[in-house]
C-alpha cells in the first residue's frame, strides 16, 4: 500500500503508544518468570512495592540506591517485562545514552521527554497538549529513569511540572500529586558520580 503524504499526516494512529503496545506478551511473560525466581530478597521487596503501586494507581516516588553490578538493570528489565507483559506501558529512560542501551526499549530523558539542555528553577519539558508523547505520558503507569543522580534537579523539577499540566488533562486532582500521579522509580549510586564544585579553581 503506498501513503500519500496527506493520508500520512491525517492519520490518526498514535505511533508512540503503538509502538509501546506492541510487544510480545507471551515472550515477556516467559522472561518474567525465568527472571523472577532469581531475584535476590531485596530485589524481590523492592519489585513488590513498586508493582503494588502500579495495581492500585496510587501514583508514587521510589529511589533504588545501590552500587555498580548489585543489579538494578536486572530488576529493571524484570519489572518491564512483567508490566508489558500485561499490556501496561511502561518507559525506562536513563541520563545517558550508553546505559539506555541496556533498558529494554530505553531512551535517555531527554531524547523521551524533550527536556531541554539549557534549565533553570522555572523550566518546564517541551511537552505540548494534544500531542503524541502527551497521550503516551497520560497512559504510562511506570517511569523508570536510570543513572538518575547524574541528572541536574532542575531536569526533575521541569518534567514535574510538565506531568503536572499534562496529568490534569484527566483528572484536575493530578495537578497536586507528584509528577501528575504517575510512578516514578530512580536508580543509580551516588558513588558514581564525581563531586563537582562550581567555579572552582
Amino acid at each position: 500500500m503506498i501513503f500519500t503524504s496527506e493520508v500520512y499526516f491525517n492519520n490518526a494512529v498514535n505511533r508512540l503508544l503503538q509502538e509501546e503496545t506492541s510487544y510480545d506478551k507471551e515472550e515477556l511473560k516467559i522472561l518474567h518468570e525465568k527472571n523472577h525466581e532469581i531475584l535476590n530478597p531485596v530485589q524481590k521487596n523492592v519489585y513488590d512495592s513498586i508493582i503494588q503501586n502500579v495495581y492500585n494507581k496510587v501514583g508514587g516516588i521510589f529511589f533504588v540506591y545501590g552500587s555498580g553490578g548489585c543489579g538494578k538493570t536486572f530488576l529493571w528489565q524484570t519489572l518491564c517485562c512483567r508490566l508489558r507483559s500485561e499490556g501496561k506501558i511502561v518507559l525506562p529512560i536513563t541520563s545517558c545514552g550508553i546505559a539506555a542501551v541496556l533498558l529494554p526499549g530505553g531512551r535517555t530523558a531527554h531524547s523521551r521527554f524533550h527536556i531541554h539542555l539549557k534549565l533553570d528553577q522555572d523550566s518546564t519539558a517541551g511537552i505540548r497538549h494534544g500531542t503524541d508523547i502527551a497521550e503516551l505520558i497520560q497512559h504510562t503507569d511506570l517511569i523508570i529513569w536510570d543513572k538518575a543522580p547524574m541528572q541536574h534537579r532542575h531536569a526533575f523539577e521541569s518534567l514535574d511540572r510538565s506531568f503536572r499540566d499534562i496529568m490534569s488533562a484527566i483528572d484536575k486532582r493530578r495537578a497536586n500529586k507528584p509528577f501528575g500521579g504517575i510512578i516514578v522509580v530512580f536508580g543509580g549510586d551516588y558513588r558514581q558520580i564525581l563531586p563537582v564544585i562550581p567555579k572552582a579553581s
